[in-house]
């Protein structure tokens, strides 16, 4: 693939083969931010892989440990970054989203420390596309929201907090973790019926059948994961209920 001209112009072209046009209603452009962690060993291993024909996968930008923005996709055209995944309705979210790869080696390398410069740089990315294509807070997530159990990037050591306080991403501070009632696999019944319904108010592909399957714990670990960190377990304890309500509350459509 030749070069192109950068969408952010701070962003150093690196070209990737794998990608395509955008599908359906990603036709009319992202309005979507999905961020990802690379999970190798080295930089150079997980570039070189975005940017290898038989890998199959890419994304727009590659965000390094110095805070180097890389573009290896044009926003106009659909990277393969999300694989199979699912938010709010819509199945094909390569169409509907830019996909943004942090370096680090993730949970197989023991999920260390984003670097400050790293996530400074990925504040900015985000703004900048953001502000470009109207991208709604609520609409900057999770690789792992949008594939529960089957991906967990960018990982529970990921600062949300801090690209919050830039005003990117949609954050409420969240609840302690206390004792009380909680729920879990196997349990059943309304509450658990109105758990599976708030989280896909929210977004998720929960369903709700008032049964606490382990689809359902992997959505609410996806949604510890990102929203309530200090404890990433399945578990539907208070903590993470009342995050998830003031989260639903705090939404455009409800405030």
């Amino acid at each position: 693939m030749s070069l192109f001209q950068p969408d952010y112009a701070a962003a150093v072209v690196m070209p990737s083969p794998n990608h395509g046009p955008r599908r359906g209603a990603g036709e009319a452009g992202p309005d979507m931010i999905v961020l990802h962690y690379t999970g190798m060993p080295t930089e150079e291993s997980a570039i070189d892989w975005l940017c290898r024909p038989e890998s199959e996968v890419s994304c727009h930008y590659v965000v390094r440990e110095n805070g180097e923005v890389l573009q290896l996709v044009p926003e106009k055209e659909r990277a393969w970054h999300a694989g199979k995944s699912f938010w709010a309705g819509e199945t094909d979210n390569n169409s509907r989203s830019i996909g943004i790869e942090i370096c680090n080696p993730g949970h197989p390398g023991g999920l260390p420390p984003f670097a400050l410069k790293q996530i400074e740089a990925v504040i900015e990315l985000c703004r900048d596309c953001g502000d470009r294509w109207a991208i709604p807070p609520e609409r900057v997530l999770a690789h792992s929201d949008i594939a529960p159990v089957r991906k967990v990037d960018p990982g529970e050591r990921f600062p949300w907090d801090l690209l919050a306080a830039a005003g990117i991403g949609h954050w409420v501070e969240p609840a302690p973790i206390t004792g009380g009632r909680f729920f879990q696999q196997g349990d059943s019944g309304q509450p658990v019926e109105a758990l599976q319904s708030m989280l896909s108010v929210y977004g998720y592909r929960t369903e709700i059948t008032g049964e606490f399957s382990a689809a359902t714990a992997g959505d609410v670990e996806a949604f510890q994961r990102h929203f309530r960190q200090e404890r990433v377990d399945g578990i539907a304890d208070f903590s993470t209920i009342d995050t998830l309500h003031r989260l639903l509350t705090a939404l455009p459509r409800y405030a």
